[in-house]
């Protein structure tokens, strides 16, 4: 992504500034209306931000905390986040691929009953907790807090007597753990009641009794993964964070797998809580490896407390309450649909979870792309570089637009043939078939809006400053939810509850677009807007192809592999057509690579 010609004056970074000067807040000015937009992706040979011809040389990746890593030169950020998104990708795409799995040894042994329907109620503790604590709430109060305190740490001179980093894990960690341990046994206690609240209309709410209880736990083992997760991910450590979803899902399959025919679906929620423990392990050696480098002679506890207070601002209850409230209301989409599901024949939430799972995966996928950036915008905002912010954001939302869009052209037309493949063995019959696809055919109308409000809703958080406006864009989407769910829900049933939630995401997605830049993060946002205008009429067309060519060749598994070649080849070939930055650039860069290594 390049500039647009305006010349801006980059700001020094802390370490230029001097150990005691903060780094000068420089914030660009938006361009004109009347100013031409500039592709928000790269051309072929085109730098990624400004470079040598531009106003400010890239800055390179900061060296690794410690570590052989460490000892060299830190290569260029861009090469240094190409990397990490690819690893990323590979185990966010096997995470995604055993979350399947799980889902359908889940769908196998019980289907779409009575019991799936119980673990799907107690299964909301976990999304619930997995949101605030790992995906969005630990991470959007934390990664900031922690690019600060390296930010500080960087800046400090030699004599400093503690280390920042460490003085904010000694002021944070023990509190979460008490606060969350209470929360986790309040939750078991409390289950009869949270199952009555969640799903009124079950007939027999004992099982998803025994099933919330088992998996309450996770209010305690997310939020010390959540904690890990954004250390790491500050200290530019994608792997670990990128693999707990590999550990979880294992230790859900096994249990189920192993536990099914003595403990029923009962087993697939202490699989919850086995894999949650797994996540644990999974980024413990990494954390314990990178935290105690360069450890400094300690002061009193005292004075760290009282130290460490100054070190994280970003923890304080006026910044921890907004981000709450966002989170909770976003999550509460799921709450409202399955209770409105709830009030339908039995199957009807189950129909809406493996429908939900599987049309999310693309923007699980597009949103990884702001995962591993986060952190690089975080430490813009506090270097006091709202420039180089803007740029990435803008160029995270071309990208995670053109993946999610894709995949939702994917859906739309090969819904069945996806589910049928996945799916559609043992208790899971023809009849489930038809019900999932039709309702993952609505659920990918709001796509783009989930992976919107997802990359959009960081940048908010990203200075460290307490700010609103996401919690009252997510709250006015879920009375938006609500509203249409109500009216929708009695005439069209599940179909009905899935309209609702991408009416009331898209809203959010717009409101949070038309704010990001009068707020936070200078971004264009007509020109943001005009390029996922066009990348939506590409997907709409390729989703169209799809669904008129999928009947073609009756074997589901045969249509779905030439859809994954017809859906992509339209795709591009429309974006041509409308002119899209995006896809041009990108063709001709795939273009220039293949040219290069010929």
């Amino acid at each position: 992504m390049r500039d647009t010609g305006t010349e801006t004056e980059t700001a020094p970074s802390a370490q230029e500034a001097g150990p005691s000067t903060a780094a000068p807040s420089t914030r660009a000015a938006a361009p004109s209306p009347g100013e031409a937009a500039a592709p928000l992706l790269p051309g072929p040979g085109q730098p990624s931000g400004p470079g040598p011809g531009g106003t400010a040389a890239p800055d390179a990746a900061p060296e690794p905390e410690g570590g052989k890593d460490g000892a060299g030169g830190a290569p260029g950020l861009g090469s240094f986040l190409a990397r990490a998104a690819a690893a990323t990708a590979v185990l966010t795409v096997l995470g995604a691929v055993l979350g399947l799995v799980r889902d359908q040894a889940i769908a196998r042994y019980f289907g779409a009953s009575d019991a799936s329907d119980a673990f799907l109620i107690a299964w909301t503790v976990p999304e619930m907790a997995a949101t605030l604590l790992i995906e969005d709430g630990m991470a959007l109060l934390l990664v900031p807090a922690f690019s600060l305190a390296l930010t500080r740490r960087a800046a400090a001179t030699g004599e400093q007597s503690a280390d920042p980093v460490r003085e904010l894990v000694a002021a944070t960690l023990p509190r979460l753990c008490v606060l969350l341990t209470g929360g986790a046994v309040l939750l078991m206690a409390g289950a009869p009641w949270v199952v009555g609240v969640l799903a009124p209309g079950l007939p027999d709410p004992s099982l998803a009794v025994d099933c919330t209880r088992l998996t309450a736990v996770t209010v305690l083992t997310f939020g010390i993964t959540g904690y890990f997760s954004a250390a790491l991910r500050a200290h530019r450590s994608f792997l670990p964070p990128a693999g707990v979803y590999v550990a979880y899902n294992v230790g859900i399959i096994g249990m189920t797998l192993a536990l099914h025919a003595v403990w029923g679906v009962r087993a697939a929620a202490a699989g919850v809580a086995v894999g949650s423990l797994l996540m644990i392990l999974t980024q413990l050696p990494t954390f314990l490896r990178l935290l105690p480098l360069a450890r400094p002679r300690l002061p009193r506890f005292g004075r760290i407390r009282r130290r460490a207070v100054r070190t994280a601002p970003l923890l304080g209850v006026a910044v921890l309450a907004p981000v709450v409230l966002f989170v909770v209301s976003r999550q509460s989409q799921v709450l409202v649909e399955r209770f409105l599901a709830s009030t339908l024949p039995a199957g009807a939430i189950s129909h809406l979870n493996y429908a939900q799972k599987v049309a999310q995966m693309p923007m699980v996928l597009s949103l990884m792309i702001c995962t591993v950036t986060f952190p690089v915008v975080a430490r813009a905002m506090a270097d006091g570089h709202h420039e180089k912010a803007r740029q990435r954001v803008e160029r995270d939302l071309a990208l995670a637009g053109m993946v999610v869009l894709l995949g939702t052209a994917v859906v739309l037309g090969y819904a069945p043939q996806i589910i049928e493949v996945l799916f559609q063995r043992g208790a899971f019959d023809a009849s489930d078939t038809g019900a999932t696809s039709q309702v993952m055919r609505v659920y990918a109308a709001g796509l783009l809006g989930h992976c919107l409000v997802g990359a959009l809703s960081r940048p908010f958080f990203s200075s460290g400053r307490p700010t609103w406006f996401p919690a009252f864009a997510m709250g006015t989407g879920l009375l938006v939810t609500t509203g249409a769910g109500y009216a929708l829900t009695y005439r069209f049933g599940v179909d009905g509850i899935a309209t609702a939630n991408a009416i009331g995401i898209s809203t959010t997605a717009l409101l949070l677009l038309m704010g990001l830049g009068t707020r936070v993060v200078p971004i264009r946002a007509r020109a943001v807007a005009l390029s996922l205008g066009r990348l939506t009429g590409a997907a709409l067309a390729a989703g169209a192809a799809g669904w008129a060519l999928a009947p073609v060749l009756p074997d589901a598994a045969l249509s779905l592999a030439a859809g994954c070649v017809l859906v992509p080849a339209v795709f591009f070939l429309t974006g041509l057509a409308l002119r899209s930055p995006e896809v041009v650039s990108l063709l001709a860069l795939i273009r220039r690579r293949f040219t290069d290594g010929r």
